[in-house]
């Protein structure tokens, strides 16, 4: 297969100088999911990312649908796909997929510095979107997709396919019951880094040759240059660099805030502090405690905490009030209210503790959807997505300020109208990145 040669590149600027974000005050929750504009038999569906996490979702979105077109910087993963979608139209630069006809939708599924700039593209050519999440690296592009989303008219899905199974719908559906009453603190925690992929490193002072099949150039993309050094970044340890991934917060906490925010129709927090080792420019944290403070709800106390541990932390056993031989979970929600606490895991269903308070209790009883047939069924007029940019943008935001908060060594007070880190200037230079032109 011959090397793409690629062509437009972006000029050297940050996102929200677009016009998707120019002027916008903070959506949240007051947009509701847009339908598809036109019926459609069967999607043409483009991919871009096809190895990893694209694999699946290319797969399973694909389900009864036709496969157009196929993009992957990496020729053996682009190889291993056009052996599945043999007529699929092959391309190793993003943007050569986004100029091929027919296309009516597009997965990305990229590492996450590049999921706003393709995202924007799709979006701005007319074409739907399922984007993996994080939905983006930095908070402003959050910002701009949702704005560019609803503007266009298109169907969006962010990828986190835990929010559509039944284990998360009963969960929220017992918090908006008032089962546990009116929320005053929820703790989040996970297994990662470290159980999957290293952070705390040191930028190599060594190089490798590229692999023939590796697109380099096109892999750094916006990001800053940097030498090739052999399974460190790609295929899959990128997440560990602060300008390739947004580590575990970016990876497992649009996961498992999720719940937390749809349940409690949280909007933007008013506070968020973080603790954990000295923050290295290259790399993200060994470990981290993040805690937001969001204004109440109809679901919460005047104002609700939010804690989020990762690296194995977790909150003290004695607020989880369960039994001494409870399994426990790497990856949970807890959240505390008036009348007990509620348990979710990912994959633990959800439980009630103290478990003698809820002995008679009966829980809902809901099915699991398909999150991934849920967008293009959306896409053909079909009901409408669950996580469309509306929410997880919003949703996104409140994730990657948690970086910001850890990386800038400094509580943050959040004016979401104006995108601003009241009085704190360094964390917000990290609101936003410049692109690198490639």
């Amino acid at each position: 297969m011959s090397r793409s040669t690629h062509f437009g590149s972006p000029s050297r600027r940050t996102f929200v100088l677009g016009a998707a974000a120019a002027g916008l005050a903070a959506p949240w929750m007051n947009m509701r999911p847009v339908q598809g504009r036109s019926a459609l038999e069967q999607v043409n569906l483009g991919h871009v990312g096809v190895g990893g996490k694209g694999w699946s979702d290319m797969l399973e979105t694909s389900v009864g649908q036709n496969v157009v077109a196929i993009c992957d910087v990496d020729e053996q993963r682009l190889a291993a796909a056009a052996e599945k979608f043999p007529n699929a139209a092959k391309f190793t630069d993003w943007r050569r997929l986004m100029d091929h006809p027919g296309i009516d939708a597009v997965t990305i599924s990229t590492p996450d510095h590049m999921h706003a700039p393709v995202t924007l593209a799709a979006i701005e050519s007319g074409k739907h979107v399922y984007t993996q999440k994080p939905l983006t690296h930095d908070v402003a592009e959050s910002r701009a997709l949702t704005a560019a989303a609803a503007k266009a008219g298109i169907v969006s899905q962010m990828g986190i396919q835990h929010h559509s199974s039944a284990r998360l719908k009963i969960a929220v559906q017992v918090i908006r019951d008032g089962v546990i009453g009116k929320v005053s603190e929820v703790h989040t925690w996970t297994d990662r880094p470290g159980s999957f992929w290293k952070q705390g490193l040191s930028r190599p002072a060594t190089a490798d040759n590229v692999p023939d099949y590796l697109h380099w150039d096109l892999w750094l993309g916006t990001a800053p240059a940097r030498p090739f050094v052999a399974n460190l970044y790609h295929p899959f340890h990128w997440r560990g660099w602060w300008d390739f991934g947004t580590g575990a917060l970016g990876d497992m906490g649009c996961h498992i805030m999720d719940p937390v925010i749809n349940a409690l129709e949280l909007g933007p927090p008013r506070t968020v502090e973080a603790e954990g080792p000295e923050p290295d420019a290259e790399s993200g944290p060994l470990w981290c405690i993040v805690r937001y403070e969001f204004p109440g709800t109809a679901h919460t106390t005047d104002s609700v905490k939010l804690t989020w541990y990762e690296a194995g932390k977790q909150p003290d056993p004695a607020i989880i009030k369960a039994p001494a031989d409870w399994a426990g979970s790497q990856n949970g929600v807890l959240f505390v209210g008036e009348k007990g606490n509620l348990f979710v895991g990912f994959p633990e269903m959800p439980e009630l503790f103290p478990r003698e308070d809820f002995a008679d209790f009966s829980w809902p009883d809901l099915a699991d959807d398909n999150h991934y047939t849920q967008w293009t069924a959306a896409i053909r007029g079909e009901g409408a997505t669950s996580c469309p940019f509306a929410y997880s943008g919003p949703l996104t935001e409140t994730v990657l300020l948690g970086n910001v908060a850890y990386r800038s060594q400094a509580k943050i007070e959040w004016n979401a109208e104006s995108m601003q880190c009241v009085g704190n200037d360094a964390a917000q230079a990290l609101i936003q990145r410049e692109y690198r032109a490639y």
